[in-house]
């Protein structure tokens, strides 16, 4: 499958100077060793591959010296296969299990920049916080790798061409014919059911069967769980599980700010704080945090006492509340269809890179999510069907003076005044 992460892989690959050991972080199971082995075997003459989590010969190794000489001298014989400077790729894979190795990468890039490191691990933001050694603060280049977008699921199914349509007309702004705007309506709607971890849509590009879907995407959500009881402690395991457990139900609400009563009676941050930020860190659910004031820069206009919490994937979200897959693609009024819609909104802007913010009034208006584009503040709103009524963006764009806003929904592109109309299957081009 093809992932747009190739094209900074392969800037990274090609610095002519300043080039650091390379942290691709990501959830677990969205790609990220197939993607490294992938890059490897095109763009290099070999690769080396460890990983550090079932190799506890290597794993071992980093407890002694960690300079790079006698680190290649080893992986050298290991592998049986020569380590080539600027012609060899080395890749460490969950890094996370074995922190040594982590703070090697420094070493890497203070005395031996030649050589082509590149590491991975899906608890990375987890081991970061609970390592004993130190770690290699600006000595090294990160990445996320997030599941594949709608763009890349479009991709995956052949559908290249369609893809350039959707791109070409919201760059214009003009509609799509309409017998291709229904077809990518339905794309999408299988999206929100398959969702974007790779196992799922290689799964679906062979048979086409989203009925087949679902026990793949439970065994992932078990993997998740089966993470919480390895890399944390036995008293925040059951926390961090009733906290994931709960986000269907958070967002279910009308109001979705996350709400620790929900989780358990009595409930707050000082109880569940930590268990939130291991499932961030984790890259199993995205944080959205609330603005209270829609100006330039917003990040500093946060409220860090409320916050949403969607899934990392609109897949697991649509498998774990329940919702029919008959009701997802037939596209029947549905109030959770809205939530469905508005995480996959937050899946889309965050592999796009751009930070997760909300905003609401003192009173009752709410907008979905407002991003910063140089200078501009954007609302952005989204809607599940084709009812796009609201006052909510009025009164923010009255209030902020905003350029312009966004407002996502079935409905083929067009403009309202100063509302850009996006259809959902359009939230790769923002």
């Amino acid at each position: 499958m093809q992932r747009k992460i190739e094209e900074r892989l392969f800037d990274w690959k090609n610095k002519s100077e300043g080039r650091m050991p390379l942290l691709l972080y990501g959830a677990r199971q969205v790609g990220k060793t197939y993607i490294l082995n992938q890059f490897g075997e095109q763009h290099y003459k070999n690769a080396i591959y460890v990983n550090l989590e079932t190799n506890q010969a290597v794993a071992q190794y980093f407890s002694g010296d960690i300079t790079p000489e006698r680190l290649i001298r080893f992986l050298e014989t290991t592998a049986n296969d020569v380590i080539l400077p600027g012609e060899t790729l080395i890749i460490f894979d969950e890094i996370q299990s074995c922190e040594r190795a982590l703070t090697s990468l420094k070493y890497f890039a203070e005395n031996a920049p030649e050589y082509h490191v590149a590491a991975a691990g899906s608890l990375l933001g987890v081991a970061i916080n609970r390592e004993q050694y130190s770690f290699p603060v600006g000595k090294v280049e990160s990445l996320t790798l997030y599941p594949l977008d709608f763009e890349e699921f479009l991709w995956s199914l052949g559908e290249e061409r369609l893809a350039e349509d959707i791109r070409t007309c919201c760059a214009s702004m003009e509609p799509m014919p309409a017998a291709l705007h229904q077809k990518a309506i339905e794309h999408y709607r299988c999206y929100l059911i398959v969702g974007g971890m790779p196992a799922c849509v290689l799964a679906f590009s062979k048979n086409g069967k989203a009925v087949l879907i679902p026990p793949l995407q439970n065994e992932i959500a078990n993997n998740y769980v089966a993470d919480m009881a390895k890399y944390a402690e036995s008293s925040e395991t059951v926390k961090i599980r009733a906290c994931y457990e709960s986000i269907p139900a958070q967002l279910a609400k009308k109001n979705k700010k996350f709400q620790y009563k929900v989780v358990q009676k009595g409930g707050g941050a000082s109880l569940f704080g930590a268990s939130i930020d291991w499932l961030v860190q984790a890259g199993v659910v995205l944080k959205c945090r609330r603005i209270d004031h829609a100006a330039n820069p917003i990040a500093v206009y946060e409220d860090l006492s409320s916050f949403k919490l969607y899934s990392g994937d609109v897949g697991l979200l649509a498998m774990r509340s329940g919702i029919p897959q008959q009701t997802i693609l037939s596209g029947e009024s549905n109030l959770f269809m809205g939530s469905v819609a508005e995480n996959y909104i937050a899946q889309a802007l965050a592999a796009n890179g751009h930070p997760l913010f909300y905003w609401t009034s003192e009173h009752t208006a709410e907008i979905d999510f407002v991003m910063q584009k140089e200078t501009d503040i954007i609302g952005i709103e989204v809607k599940k069907g084709i009812k796009t009524r609201s006052k909510s963006i009025s009164v923010f764009m009255e209030r902020y003076q905003a350029a312009y806003s966004i407002r996502f929904s079935e409905k083929n592109f067009g403009t309202d005044g100063s509302i850009r109309a996006i259809p959902h299957y359009a939230a790769f081009c923002v």
